[in-house]
């Protein structure tokens, strides 16, 4: 098992035991902006052998208890064992690392104890560190021995200095070759205290170091005014309380500001950067909890919308981008994120971002800001993201470097044909029509509610054609469910997954169609008694322990879930919500993952997946998905009018939360569970709307 923690834009990613071995193959290290600022972290006490007690990880706090086995000190007495005891305090503040060490004698004689730390920073791209990339290195790096500790410094090919500054106080006896070494005697109950920092640069920036309890409170104080800000949870499932104060804290920590405030990057640790597609869904999750991320999130993509058409990073004007990276071969253009448009998703997903956020806050204002950008979204959708006049949003790469599948699920095998053969680009994913509907329709509202009715009656036929099509297209009748995608030919990619599950929220299906896709996502072969699998287990292609084609992904969950409540199938959502609430029961500190594997119930205990990112933002988000299926929660700007349609899952009986944002205001609301039957009680409203209980 692994830890993080982060803050802002410096994360450390480190072993069970808080460690970043020498050589280790898991990749660990201290990483800022795709660079690794360091490679070795690991400390020694002579010859004791050391011995893990406790390690706990949240947001940008790490705790680390350990004693050691029978050895000597460094006057030759035998220090028995478990007779001292060693903590490591660590946090992260303003790019910089800070660590308490602190040593207890717990024995009955005095002790002269050998401390040694090792350090090297390798300076290395994250596309380096992951393999994908082989790149030419920038000059040696410098180490440089200082008074207090050690320096190491790194010129890389694009011309930019990076360093790190690693500091001790009080100062090490011995400075040599990256190891840093004390000495000290502690007589029986004394404590010795080390404390230490570590300082990433990049082209000579200088931070501040503040006292270490300065640091320690003021990023406990942020954690505190965030929790503050969010909705409170209080219910009988202790699994569900849990999972949403974590998904609260993880949401919390995977924040960075990119210049239009915070906004959550994708996931820790390869993912930690803005991603379009999965900023904007973990905020669509969030609106409910904290909208202000959503429109951080929105102001965020519109700056860097496309401008110009550029093959090479798959840029066309009016797109909204996939991915933007920040080291060494970004730098230096050997890698196109900076950013890259390779994603057929964000666009349209962006529209219905701005659209949600109105739909949540009614801010006119914010419409009005954001509706260049919004034309420039639409215009896309229209030309660029319908490549050659193939009648659908669809996707082909421009370039060598593109990725192949530029859906959400963007395995060079994800649209595999029964036959086994890959679908040909370009292709035209179930999903993506769904949400270009999706926005389409609600900007065919917004249009005409400030007064734009010619486009708002543009954009309504353009959506009810799409409709058409795609009932026309992608239907299988075989199946009775529709295709995953179209293929070059609009031959359809004939497996039943859970693509078109997320076409429920944009609510492209009649209620009888509805109930029909619904149903069939939650036979065997789709739901695996924890969740919906991204591909069902009939398929040639599946496998269980696949990214995407087999595996089930809490997101992915969390949008058929909307949709499930949407089209009032809420029997089948109280049985999503309770799979979903066991799988996050078997995964340590009540945390989903970025996936798991798609083995069944009926196959043993939820296995999970091996190199899964955890935190990820959009499995934190779902928690906040699942409370608001769980209230039935859908408020209605243009009618300032909020809906809810509660519902408890099976084995929680009573649900409390104050604080739920919607309008101008909040909602304080409670449920409880009699004879299967849930009642509601709203005990104060702020938001200036009325709210409508629906049986």
């Amino acid at each position: 098992m692994s830890h993080v923690i982060k803050e802002g834009d410096l994360f450390l990613f480190t072993d069970e035991d808080g460690n970043i071995p020498e050589g280790n193959r898991e990749k660990y290290g201290l990483y800022m902006k795709d660079t690794r600022f360091l490679s070795l972290l690991e400390w020694s006490m002579g010859d004791l052998s050391i011995r893990p007690l406790s390690a706990e990880a949240e947001g940008a706090e790490s705790l680390y208890r350990c004693t050691h086995g029978e050895g000597k000190d460094l006057d030759g007495r035998v220090i028995s064992r478990e007779s001292l005891e060693m903590t490591r305090n660590r946090w992260i503040y303003k790019g910089v690392l800070y660590e308490t060490f602190t040593l207890i004698n717990r024995g009955r004689t005095m002790v002269h104890v050998p401390l040694t730390f090792r350090f090297d920073a390798d300076f290395s791209d994250m596309f380096v560190v992951r393999g994908y990339k082989e790149a030419e290195l920038g000059d040696p790096r410098i180490r440089r021995e200082t008074e207090k500790g050690v320096r190491f410094t790194y010129w890389g090919t694009d011309g930019i200095e990076r360093a790190t500054a690693i500091q001790f106080l009080p100062a090490p006896d011995r400075v040599e070759g990256g190891q840093a070494t004390l000495s000290f005697y502690l007589e029986p109950g004394a404590s010795k205290r080390i404390h230490l920092t570590c300082m990433p640069s990049v082209g000579g920036e200088i931070r501040e170091v503040f006292e270490e309890s300065v640091a320690r409170e003021a990023i406990r104080e942020a954690y505190g005014e965030w929790f503050d800000s969010c909705p409170t949870v209080e219910s009988d499932s202790s699994v569900f309380n849990s999972l949403y104060r974590r998904s609260l804290s993880d949401f919390r920590m995977l924040m960075t500001d990119m210049g239009e405030g915070e906004i959550p990057v994708a996931g820790l640790p390869w993912f930690a950067v803005p991603f379009g597609r999965d900023s904007i869904i973990a905020s669509l999750q969030a609106l409910s909890v904290h909208p202000e991320t959503a429109k951080n999130t929105a102001r965020t993509l519109a700056r860097f919308q496309g401008k110009e058409v550029n093959p090479y990073r798959d840029e066309e004007p009016g797109k909204i981008l996939h991915e933007i990276r920040f080291g060494e071969l970004a730098e230096t253009g050997a890698i196109p994120h900076t950013p890259y448009y390779g994603t057929i998703d964000a666009t349209p997903l962006f529209l219905v971002l701005v659209a949600e956020i109105h739909r949540w806050t009614g801010d006119d204002g914010f419409v009005r800001e954001m509706l260049p950008h919004v034309r420039k979204a639409l215009e896309w959708i229209d030309t660029f993201g319908d490549p050659g006049g193939y009648g659908y949003t669809a996707y082909e790469p421009r370039s060598e470097q593109a990725l192949f599948n530029q859906g959400w699920k963007d395995s060079d095998d994800s649209n595999t044909h029964t036959d086994g053969t890959l679908a040909p680009p370009p292709i035209a994913l179930s999903e993506v029509q769904g949400y270009v509907y999706m926005a389409k329709k609600a900007w065919s509202d917004l249009f005409h509610q400030i007064g734009n009715i010619e486009d708002s009656r543009r954009l309504a036929q353009e959506a009810d054609r799409l409709r058409e099509k795609f009932h026309r297209d992608f239907w299988m009748e075989e199946e009775d469910f529709p295709a995953i995608a179209l293929d070059q030919e609009k031959k359809q990619v004939a497996n039943v997954s859970s693509n078109p599950g997320h076409c429920l929220m944009a609510e492209m299906f009649d209620p009888e169609q509805a109930d029909r896709v619904v149903k069939r996502l939650m036979e065997k072969d789709m739901f695996n008694g924890w969740g919906i699998r991204t591909l069902s287990s009939q398929a040639p292609s599946y496998n269980p322990f696949s990214y995407h084609n087999g595996s089930v992904w809490p997101h992915d969950n969390s949008l058929i879930l909307f949709g499930m409540k949407k089209m009032g199938c809420h029997r089948e959502a109280e049985r999503l919500i309770g799979g979903l609430l066991e799988a996050a029961a078997a995964f340590p500190d009540t945390r989903l993952p970025e996936l798991f594997c798609g083995y069944g119930k009926e196959e043993g205990r939820l296995v999970p997946y091996p190199v899964a990112c955890s935190p990820q933002a959009w499995a934190a988000g779902t928690a906040f998905a699942v409370l608001q299926a769980i209230l039935g929660l859908e408020p209605e700007a243009s009618r300032k009018q909020i809906r809810l349609s509660p519902r408890l899952p099976e084995g929680m009986e009573r649900l409390e939360v104050r604080g739920i944002r919607a309008g101008k205001g909040t909602l304080d609301i409670s449920l409880l569970r009699r004879e299967g039957e849930t009642f509601t009680r709203i005990h104060q409203n702020t938001t200036g709307w009325l709210v409508t209980v629906l049986p």
